[in-house]
């Protein structure tokens, strides 16, 4: 029996495998007790020498034969089929469990669930879902409260024939009778932008296709400009203007980007009058304007780009201000009148540059701007009246917490909304007013259930490096359970790339292990920008290693502090937080017993040497361009990949979906088959594959839960000895 027929017959979902399948309603003698045997042993790759030259070195590669751009190759699919048989088989006995914690996850959650409506233009638009539904729907009201509200859509109907549904951007046209979105039934990223008569709620013919998420309409409510994505790289590089009524065919270019290390994003000012070009690159950012008025309007850059400037603006009255790095490692505010903002002569500072401050965004109103910035790893608010510059600032009590500023849409708004979580505290949204400073909630999540925030207990604290540079960290237990004398499983968590700053903020799905005696920790490593732009700039490129080093040594430190139980400290991380667990186990596999790497971004230098992977050209000032041998020799140093050595490693399970835009598939595939290879443990090793999902996982706000359950699962039964 071959083995691609094994994998027809277990995995109808493959369509491209089942078109080669026979019959299989007869099975043929002893089909059991093969697939019996499939189930049960670990798949082993077949190798294939593939050798890339440079740099005077030989690459080989061995299972490179695992990337299938097409995602339709029989062999390729078959081998990914008879990796989830095995994982399955190998998990059967967590199926309980993980059914257990899908239910308890979902029973914390309110079925019927309605967001805080905001306001934009004359309308108050909100989501709701309701029941068992997995999707929201779009409302929206006359009325603040969001009473006798009307439905514009619902993602239920649209998503009811496909395995995966998303929509990126709702937009309606500014006379508010048509809504533009955009829709992936594949989790590609790439989108279908679609129009709605929301007088007759049907369809226009129109159907822009091969776009980018975001839609923006032209003031005269019969333009459209969206951004095309490069079919091969996924990049988005191309601005369109539609106009409606007319075929996708005949849309005008507005700008291409010829830069292939830049994106291409587009949004809308606030008073409407200018679309904003965003360009930006790992390293410098920029804008580029179209008056929203005239649908012949071509772009002007805001100042001409410049390498390792970076700027942002928004807009007020006559004015644009701008949060920029100009003479500002940590960014500054500046403004500028609106006819001269080309000239940073003319640029004007507002809110001072501060080594020890990183100023993060502005938002603005007719009478005052509110402002965020973090010092020493805490955001704090500050609103500033602008006729007479009196400022105040708002406190927050937590150790650690999430503060955003949030649903902001309209400059004579007289509060500022925010929203507020810490590990202990669901999510709050609440208005405080612009002039008496007064604060009004405007929900609080709830969560179902025994549920009580005193009875757990979040901390911030600080490790020692292993160069001396004290790593910032978050982390929530269940104060009944929890002994600090090195009794409690953990689970420590981190990203740590590209400037992204993971926040303290509650999860519903986590109470699943702090409940059963987990620690949970986020580890603030070097890569975010948790202690200001420095503290990214030490971990990128040639400084990269100092994101692996301060997990590990955080991990060390939690040990060696009584938070964890040296036995049962487990790992998780994904996209480029993969990468980490990747570098990690290699690194110091001793100190895990079990590792979750989420769609990993593990093949480092075969991925940065092809230009027409999206993960490439635009992140050469993330990791480095390794056709440059210094940067070569240095991820060739990390590289999860490349660095896989015959040792033990922890238990592992990987997942990655088939069609993941940002981190191909192949990714992890190879990976794996290269671990199986080498590794010298009697340790799991398992490798799940969503043959409908891409980088973000399932869509749909129950089919997520089961993803977390399985991943938590795993987990708790490796600290239970029971895996």
């Amino acid at each position: 029996m071959n083995k691609l027929f094994i994998a027809c017959l277990v995995s109808s979902s493959i369509a491209v495998i089942l078109t080669g399948c026979e019959n299989t309603s007869s099975k043929a003698p002893g089909i059991e007790d093969t697939v019996e045997k499939v189930a049960i042993s670990p798949p082993i790759a077949e190798k294939v020498a593939h050798v890339t030259k440079i740099h005077g070195y030989e690459m080989r590669d061995d299972y490179h034969w695992l990337r299938d751009d097409s995602r339709s190759d029989a062999k390729v699919l078959a081998h990914l089929t008879q990796e989830n048989i095995y994982s399955d088989s190998i998990l059967k006995p967590t199926e309980q469990l993980q059914s257990t914690l899908f239910n308890e996850i979902k029973g914390r959650m309110v079925k019927d669930n309605r967001s805080v409506p905001v306001k934009d233009g004359q309308f108050y638009y909100f989501t709701e879902t309701l029941g068992e539904q997995e999707y929201p729907s779009l409302y929206r009201s006359t009325h603040v409260s969001g009473s006798s509200p009307r439905l514009l859509f619902n993602m239920n109907d649209h998503a009811k024939e496909h395995d995966y549904y998303n929509i990126a951007d709702f937009s309606a046209s500014p006379n508010n009778r048509l809504l533009a979105y955009s829709e992936d039934t594949l989790s590609r990223r790439i989108y279908t932008i679609r129009i709605k008569d929301l007088s007759t709620g049907n369809n226009l013919q129109t159907e822009l296709k091969g776009a980018q998420g975001g839609v923006v309409w032209g003031n005269d409510n019969k333009t459209l400009y969206y951004v095309k994505k490069d079919p091969v790289s996924l990049l988005g590089n191309q601005v369109f203007r539609h106009t409606l009524g007319q075929s996708q065919s005949s849309d005008e270019l507005v700008y291409e980007e010829k830069d292939n290390t830049y994106y291409t994003y587009i949004s809308k000012s606030k008073d409407g009058k200018y679309i904003y070009i965003h360009h930006s690159s790992t390293e410098s950012k920029g804008v580029s304007l179209i008056d929203a008025n005239d649908r012949m309007s071509v772009p002007e850059r805001f100042i001409t780009r410049e390498k390792g400037l970076e700027y942002s603006v928004s807009k007020l009255k006559d004015w644009f201000y701008i949060t920029t790095n100009l003479n500002a490692v940590n960014f500054k505010l500046m403004k500028v009148h609106e006819t001269k903002f080309s000239d940073k002569n003319d640029w004007q500072t507002v809110v001072e540059h501060d080594v020890q401050e990183k100023f993060e965004r502005v938002v603005l109103f007719d009478a005052h701007l509110v402002y965020q910035t973090r010092k020493m790893g805490q955001s704090y608010i500050t609103i500033r009246d602008l006729t007479d510059g009196y400022e105040h600032q708002l406190k927050f009590n937590d150790p650690a917490y999430l503060v955003r500023l949030t649903g902001n849409r309209e400059l004579d708004n007289t509060a500022v909304r925010l929203s507020y979580s810490s590990m202990t505290t669901p999510m709050t949204t609440f208005e405080v007013d612009l002039k008496n400073y007064g604060k009004t909630t405007l929900k609080e999540t709830q969560v179902l259930g025994d549920f009580n925030s005193d009875n757990y207990a979040s901390e911030r604290l600080f490790i020692t490096a292993r160069d001396g540079v004290k790593v910032p960290v978050s982390l929530v237990y269940k104060k009944s359970l929890f002994k600090k004398d090195g009794s409690n499983p953990l689970l420590q968590y981190a990203y740590g790339s590209y400037g992204y700053t993971k926040d303290a903020s509650f999860s519903n799905a986590s109470l699943s292990l702090l409940d059963r005696g987990f620690v949970y920790a986020i580890a603030h490593i070097r890569g975010s920008q948790m202690l200001g732009r420095q503290w990214y700039e030490d971990g990128k490129k040639l400084n990269k290693k100092n994101t692996f080093n301060d997990f590990v040594d955080v991990t060390r430190g939690l040990v060696t502090q009584g938070y964890a139980n040296a036995n049962k400290v487990y790992a998780q991380g994904g996209s480029a937080g993969g990468l980490l667990m990747g570098a990690v186990v290699n690194q110091a596999p001793e100190l895990y017993h079990g590792v979750h790497a989420a769609v990993p971004f593990v093949d480092v230098i075969n991925t940065m040497l092809d230009e027409t992977l999206p993960l490439t050209t635009n992140e050469y000032d993330e990791w480095g361009n390794p056709n440059d041998k210094t940067y070569f020799d240095y991820m060739r140093s990390y590289s999860p990949y490349d660095q896989v050595s015959n040792q033990g490693y922890p238990n592992m399970l990987v997942t990655t979906g088939l069609h993941d835009s940002q981190v191909q598939y192949f990714e992890p595939a190879k990976w794996v088959a290269k671990l199986r290879e080498k590794k010298t443990d009697n340790n799991k090793l398992l490798f799940k594959v969503d043959m409908q999902a891409g980088h973000g996982g399932a869509s749909g706000r129950y089919k997520s839960i089961k993803d977390r359950a399985l991943h938590y699962a795993f987990f708790i039964e490796l600290a239970n000895g029971r895996l």
